[in-house]
């Protein structure tokens, strides 16, 4: 029964999916609204015809794993490196600021001091998916501007990790806090390491004496990626990251390109899952009550995040121009931001409104930042045929 209850709520997620991406194209929409806004129609507050939320999170959590995994196969090292260090203050600058807004913002509507600790963490991110998704990868001019985007979300992914600890730790003695603490800040730099050594005199062996068999190329990249993954969380990083330095590893073997291309349509399959997710997850009956917190929130996101990128990008010799474009696409919070919510409800740090209040912005945010970026930036769903580019 369990798998017929599955394979039924994948007919009404990806013919539902098809329905309303048809619409939304012909309506010159953002497909990303499309799967959101069916996941709500369809979820358990909506017609209730998809109840098992949780089990569909977990699933699409592999497509953020994909996507990082193929962002890593575009990487160079020896880029990444550059523009991590070029990118450091921004990020760090930009983190304090926006959380001490949304501390200022969540005090004002009457919520506690430790709500309002978390809800301005939240507002802390950008999303890799929406920064990602919406990124041209193949046209040369836009390198520049993927390589300081890619800096600045895995710089905040590294500040969401230690924010995810804190909260993981609030029912444990404070030893246990502090040495995860430690431990994650040696795991990065050993395990990227060892990635490397691995890559190096074993997984490019066997793709150097089976580079024919294509299947088992495609099996190779699954096991190395989800590996990676699953290592990192044991250690206590994220799978995103365990996925990226696998990518990331891998970028300078000839065969990277044809692992990218062959993973991208799973990538999308488990993408769709993500985004319908997060609206079915969202608990309707709540909205009156956070209503006006949601939208102030997300107006002040959407308005503080381009211009604080902009100053702070400018200050380390970016272009006027390409700081605005950068500050754009990371105007929205983070899928970070949900997982803080669910872990702070859970462990009873914040009530229903507050989580649903950062819910409501990180939804919000990712329908209204789409829309800035695809009017007015090239992305491969853009609206204009001018500005489509993949």
């Amino acid at each position: 029964m369990a798998e017929q209850s599955l394979v039924f709520s994948f007919f009404l997620i990806f013919t539902g999916a098809a329905i309303l991406a048809t619409l939304a194209l012909y309506t010159r929409q953002p497909l990303l609204v499309a799967y959101i806004v069916l996941g709500a129609l369809l979820g358990p507050y909506g017609l209730s015809l998809v109840t098992d939320t949780a089990l569909l999170a977990d699933i699409s959590h592999i497509g953020i794993i994909f996507l990082l995994f193929l962002l890593g196969l575009d990487m160079q090292p020896s880029h990444l490196l550059h523009m991590l260090k070029k990118a450091t203050l921004v990020a760090i600058a930009s983190s304090l600021i926006f959380m001490a807004t949304g501390y200022g913002a969540s005090l004002l509507f009457g919520f506690s001091q430790i709500e309002a600790l978390i809800i301005g963490a939240a507002l802390m991110f950008s999303s890799t998916i929406i920064g990602i998704k919406l990124l041209p990868t193949t046209v040369l001019h836009h390198r520049h501007t993927g390589e300081l985007v890619v800096g600045l979300l895995l710089l905040q992914d590294v500040i969401a990790i230690l924010v995810l600890l804190l909260l993981y730790s609030g029912n444990n003695e404070e030893q246990s806090g502090a040495l995860a603490f430690l431990k994650t800040l040696a795991a990065l730099p050993l395990m990227t390491a060892g990635a490397f050594l691995f890559v190096r005199y074993v997984l490019l062996r066997l793709l150097q004496s089976f580079d024919r068999f294509h299947e088992y190329i495609f099996l190779l990249a699954l096991g190395w990626c989800l590996g990676m993954a699953e290592l990192a969380q044991a250690i206590g990083l994220s799978a995103e990251m365990g996925a990226f330095v696998a990518g990331v590893t891998l970028a300078t073997s000839p065969i990277s390109q044809y692992i990218a291309t062959s993973l991208k349509p799973l990538r999308d399959f488990f993408l769709i899952l993500f985004f319908f997710s997060i609206g079915a997850s969202f608990n309707l009956a709540l909205v009156d009550a956070i209503l006006v917190p949601s939208l102030v929130m997300t107006a002040l996101v959407l308005a503080l995040k381009p211009v604080v990128f902009r100053f702070l990008l400018i200050r380390i010799s970016e272009s006027k121009k390409l700081a605005w474009e950068i500050g754009f696409r990371l105007g929205q919070i983070s899928e970070f931001s949900l997982l803080i919510a669910y872990l702070a409800t859970s462990a009873a740090l914040i009530g229903q409104e507050a989580s649903h209040v950062i819910q409501a912005t990180t939804i919000l945010t990712f329908l209204f930042s789409s829309y800035l970026v695809i009017f007015n930036f090239p992305s491969p769903i853009a609206i204009s045929d001018r500005l489509r580019k993949d």
